[in-house]
């Protein structure tokens, strides 16, 4: 299973910038040509408007905004940092965007809030991002003993911490296996819970130690680092990833006027699955599959636009190793819902 993050890049051995001081040659979006032709034909009209719903460091919509001029913007991410650093990097365009400090699954109420009722395109790119990585303080990387943090919004909500320090074995178990698709889920929770009685878990360093230590020497030989699993869960689990995108595809989907396209950038296969599912499902006729015909208004919503899922190409990953877990999906709606 990849658990490789969304793909806006900062080299290593870099210092994380200041806000407003995004360096464009260092922060590549994956896959930013590809999106860019997968939306144009709904972004072309007159007064079209499209939501990125993962703002990040805004390198797809600096892309967006460079490449159709008359596009109104709206970018949503639950980050301030993240936004306070996209709205530098886009203020040549601020007269066309609208920066919400909001999780992608609240997209209906930030319609609303800003007169909005439809959109045109909608573009996700899913995971942690590169900022969120290189910022040793937010723990969402196993490599460097930090905080076990992991809040993509640092100002509310449980810590991973939390989750290691009050979750039954029954509990830690289920997360890991169900959101890390770890094998040793059960041997992991257990030592956790032995551990944590001598002293809490609180940073990053000593679950990585109990990991390895958990994994039977022959599994630690492939498979990279024994510890991504189970970051990868807990971070899920802090974040309520699947959850909120589980919610956010159909609002998204709904919000699209005839002729708008969606377009979902996943890099592991929970997230691809429901991107999957989501999109199939407005892409399939309501009516009984040996009926001979398709009876006026009841023909599919959408249309797929990607046969299956794309991937990036191998100048993209040189470019970006990050990219070389991305799974692309699109659609377009073709009728309003009956």
């Amino acid at each position: 299973m990849d658990v490789n993050p969304k793909c806006e890049s900062t080299p290593r051995g870099t210092s994380a910038p200041e806000p407003g001081s995004i360096s464009r040659a260092s922060h590549v979006p994956v896959l930013l040509d590809r999106c860019l032709n997968l939306l144009a034909p709904a972004l072309e009209r007159p007064g079209a408007v499209v939501v990125d719903a993962t703002l990040g460091l805004g390198g797809h919509s600096e892309g967006l905004l460079q490449r159709f001029p008359q596009v109104a913007l709206i970018g949503l991410d639950r980050d301030r940092d993240a936004l306070a650093r996209s709205a530098g990097r886009l203020s040549a365009y601020s007269a066309r965007t609208e920066l919400v400090h909001a999780v992608y699954d609240e997209l209906p109420q930030v319609l609303g809030d800003l007169g909005r009722t439809r959109i045109d395109g909608v573009l996700f790119d899913l995971g942690v991002s590169s900022m969120q990585l290189d910022q040793t303080e937010r723990g969402f990387a196993y490599s460097q003993d930090a905080p076990l943090d992991m809040r993509m919004d640092p100002s509310t909500g449980m810590t991973a911490a939390d989750v290691l320090n009050t979750y039954a074995a029954k509990d830690l178990a289920r997360v890991l296996r169900q959101y890390g698709e770890e094998r040793f889920a059960s041997r992991i929770a257990a030592n956790v819970i032995r551990e944590r009685a001598k002293e809490p878990f609180t940073t990053s360093a000593r679950l990585v130690d109990l990991i390895r230590d958990s994994i039977p020497a022959a599994a630690r030989r492939t498979g990279g680092n024994p510890a991504k699993r189970t970051f990868q869960a807990l971070r899920i689990e802090v974040n309520a990833e699947l959850d909120v995108l589980t919610r956010a595809l159909p609002a998204a989907i709904d919000a699209l006027n005839v002729g708008g396209r969606i377009v979902v950038m996943a890099y592991q296969s929970l997230e691809d699955r429901i991107s999957k599912r989501a999109l199939t499902l407005r892409a399939t006729s309501d009516v009984p599959v040996d009926l001979p015909f398709v009876p006026a208004g009841h023909e599919p919503e959408f249309r797929l636009i990607t046969r299956g899922a794309e991937n990036a190409t191998e100048s993209e990953i040189a470019e970006n190793p990050r990219a070389a877990s991305v799974r692309l999906r699109a659609a377009e709606r073709m009728r309003e819902a009956a």
